[in-house]
């Protein structure tokens, strides 16, 4: 049987990857660099493709330390040397974004591959010459295929990372009810009661309909039934009542029914304090599809939160 090893297809393919992948970590690093460096970087890694053809610098291709020393000399070209913590961020970030890229690829070849006999064989024709156009292809349309998913999702990470950071519970007691509920702050809320200048936080009734009067949850999805005298509060609630006008989408201005809590306490990761002066208004609007929060929580309510120190 006669082998043939088309070394310069699998050198030519090994440096468009390598370049790529020099390219990807300048993109999620944002950290701009030259095409020709990136080039310039990809040809260095390529080289141990050659090493690894040639008799007596076999060995040395696979050794570990030689890998990590080519993956040091590509990101010097690359991205030059600052600082040491800025040069291991860029060698760590590129190798996370090859085993990002590798994985993606291996997992989607193995989803769609149903014949691992064949794709055995094409795997290992892939190695020893052209191997298979299809997986070829695969590899040069998957690389970005994966960047674009990967990207997505660290995004994705990164805002449920910052949404995470702004969330604390929240607990009110109102006329002998105590609502537990998981509160974002939300530095766009200026919602203030005019006259008295208390912050308002905005709850959904979702969560706690159960636990609330049924005429609280009615003018919470509709408030105009008390303008119009069709729900009345009994007396208790009713002297709690605050009108506080707010801008809302698709109307000029509207009127929202807010309420005077006997308390509200707040905790996050600084501790817990209570608000000693605020509003609560509800809704029946759901406010996060993803049932991450259940209330908006006032910026100003958490200018109380315990300092700590450093």
């Amino acid at each position: 049987m006669r082998l043939v090893v088309y070394m310069d297809i699998i050198w030519l393919l090994n440096f468009l990857v390598d370049s790529l992948l020099l390219w990807l970590t300048s993109i999620a690093l944002k950290r701009p660099a030259r095409m020709w460096r990136m080039l310039l970087g990809g040809l260095i890694g390529s080289c141990l493709i050659l090493m690894s053809f040639t008799s007596s610098l076999s060995y040395y291709a696979g050794n570990p330390f030689m890998k990590l020393a080519f993956s040091i000399a590509m990101i010097f070209v690359v991205f030059g040397f600052k600082r040491w913590r800025y040069f291991f961020s860029n060698l760590l970030t590129f190798y996370f974004v090859t085993f990002l890229m590798g994985g993606i690829l291996i997992g989607a070849h193995y989803f769609i591959q149903f014949d691992y006999q064949m794709e055995a064989n094409v795997l290992l024709a892939s190695i020893r010459g052209f191997g298979d156009p299809i997986s070829w292809a695969f590899i040069i349309i998957g690389i970005p295929a994966a960047w674009v998913f990967s990207k997505q999702r660290i995004n994705g990470l990164e805002m449920a990372k910052i949404q995470y950071e702004q969330l604390a519970d929240v607990e009110i007691e109102i006329e002998g009810c105590t609502l537990s509920l998981k509160g974002l702050v939300d530095s766009g809320n200026h919602l203030y009661d005019p006259l008295s200048k208390m912050p308002v936080m905005i709850v959904s009734i979702q969560a706690v309909r159960e636990r609330l009067p049924e005429e609280i949850a009615a003018l919470a999805e509709d408030p105009d039934r008390f303008m119009d005298g069709s729900i009345h509060l009994l007396d208790e609630w009713s002297g709690r009542v605050r009108f506080v006008p707010a801008k809302m989408v698709g109307k000029s201005s509207a009127l929202l029914i807010a309420y005077k809590p006997d308390a509200i306490r707040i905790s996050n990761s600084n501790g817990t304090w209570q608000v000693k002066k605020a509003l609560v208004s509800f809704t029946a609007q759901v406010l996060s599809s993803d049932d991450a929060f259940d209330c908006i929580i006032h910026p100003k309510m958490m200018a109380e939160a315990p300092a700590v120190s450093a």
